[in-house]
């Protein structure tokens, strides 16, 4: 079904919100402006969580709302409701109209009249899976990760879905909408030896159904892969500190480069002169050999969307070629400012929220090694194969993630496992150290969540295997 048809039957499917004087109360609000919009949303959330041998929570949620925004330079008129009327919109527009009043501001043209090809269904997959069957597939996970080892103390598992229905509207008549499923499982198991107890987690998700996960061999995965990570900690021994050369690999590890060098191609960083990157477009700002995409277009990933969220089609940016900056991520609001095209990437958690330049799935791509080979070249060093939480600084580029799944890496052989590996250094001089590059780029399951001013979105990430030299680890352990 037509997305745009779609959304009407939910949002003006009765006199309650027409469609023919929002157009015109957006319009009158927006008259002098630079740009805006009205940003309509429907929200369908539902949890449930498993935990010590029975269900603990299950919740569903429907929000529904609209936010009217108007853009006035460098600055935003913003008004938003959880009320969807006529009365609640003729409020926003009044005073959206008290900032934009008197502006002299020239109307931003709308983006391009195209769409994407559709990136994923359309079906709700909270109607497409009974509550009952959802209920017994985490009881079903909780005995099969207690089956596998005696060693299995605790496990918790939790699956969660959602249905977003969005509608862009312009004052020019310009429409667009999206409709967006997204479901994730979430597995974490706790194992037992001699009174040492360690901790595994595994999760997937995409822009699919339910469905999906009710077949034993995807969630099965899941379960294997908590429980590994669990009993290979129980094995792990405390992580040596010092500076050492890396290597990370493939996938997940993706999160070290969205956190310290993708929110610093983000637009609004760059045109205040915030992020490290600021200026730098057609400079070496990495090693050659390195390329870095962002990209909104990949068929039922969790950072994909058909259009962001002011209505611009997403699409597959480069932002590092061999080594060299070509460009940031922007919304239509930095894009103006910096007098260049939107990106597709002004998004917003809801309605209620303001859009800004946000990654979709951000990785590097792949080179020509065997990752054999690449592990092969460490004298003394570390593999880092999955990462926690970390933090990063944009302005200085430092960054700070600690490995939850680290190996030493001796005479180029992977030897033990490590807990409490942390890595310490700084975004753009750790993408200068990259020395090789695999052949092995992967992407995450699906688990991303990206937050940026308060505001939390959906993700992808991933690269090859790397290696990098000179990298700081913290540990307990001198190296």
């Amino acid at each position: 079904m037509d997305p745009l048809a779609q959304t009407d039957a939910l949002f003006f499917k009765d006199s309650n919100f027409d469609r023919d004087q929002a157009q015109a109360i957006l319009k009158d609000a927006l008259h002098g402006a630079d740009d805006g919009d009205l940003f309509l949303e429907i929200d369908y959330l539902e949890f449930l969580g498993f935990d010590d041998g029975r269900l603990k929570s299950a919740s569903y949620n429907q929000s529904s709302g609209f936010g009217l925004r108007a853009i006035l330079g460098e600055a935003d008129a913003f008004a938003h409701s959880g009320d969807m009327s006529m009365a609640a919109l003729e409020r926003a527009g009044k005073t959206v109209k008290a900032v934009t009043s008197g502006y002299s501001g020239k109307l931003a043209l709308s983006p391009a009249n195209m769409a994407n090809l559709p990136l994923y269904s359309d079906a709700n997959p909270l109607d497409g899976t009974p509550f009952d069957a959802k209920v017994k597939l985490l009881q079903e996970i909780d005995a099969y990760a207690r089956s596998k080892d005696s060693r299995v103390k605790q496990v918790s598992a939790s699956i969660a879905g959602s249905w977003q229905a969005v509608q862009i509207l312009r004052p020019d008549g310009y429409r667009a909408a999206d409709i967006r499923p997204l479901v994730r499982l979430n597995v974490s198991v706790m194992v037992e030896k001699n009174g040492r107890m360690e901790t595994g987690s595994s999760g997937s998700g995409g822009r699919f159904m339910f469905d999906k996960y009710l077949q034993a061999a995807n969630w099965q995965q899941e379960v294997d892969e908590a429980l590994r990570l669990a009993l290979l900690g129980l094995e792990s021994i405390p992580a040596p500190a010092g500076e050492m050369e890396i290597v990370l690999g493939p996938g997940w590890p993706g999160v070290m480069l969205h956190e310290a060098v993708g929110h610093g191609l983000e637009g609004d960083f760059n045109r205040k002169g915030t992020s490290i990157f600021s200026g730098k477009v057609g400079e070496q700002v990495a090693a050659k050999g390195v390329t870095v995409i962002d990209d909104g277009t990949i068929s039922d990933r969790r950072g994909s969307i058909t259009i962001d969220d002011e209505g611009t089609k997403s699409a597959r940016n480069v932002l590092i070629e061999d080594g060299i900056l070509k460009g940031y991520l922007q919304d239509r609001q930095n894009a103006r400012l910096m007098n260049v095209a939107p990106t597709g990437n002004g998004r917003r958690e809801s309605y209620a929220s303001l859009p800004m330049p946000r990654m979709t799935n951000t990785f590097m791509e792949s080179g020509d090694l065997d990752p054999k080979e690449i592990l092969s070249t460490v004298k003394n060093g570390l593999y880092a194969v999955n990462f926690g939480g970390g933090q990063v600084d944009i302005t200085s580029g430092k960054f700070v993630f600690s490995a939850s799944e680290a190996y030493l890496v001796e005479d180029g052989k992977i030897t033990a496992p490590v807990k409490g590996a942390t890595l310490i250094g700084n975004g753009p001089d750790a993408m200068s150290k990259i020395s090789m590059v695999g052949n092995d780029m992967a992407l995450d399951a699906g688990v991303g969540t990206c937050g940026k001013n308060g505001q939390s979105v959906p993700v992808g990430v991933g690269q090859p295997t790397l290696k990098i030299g000179g990298i700081t680890v913290g540990g307990t352990q001198a190296a």
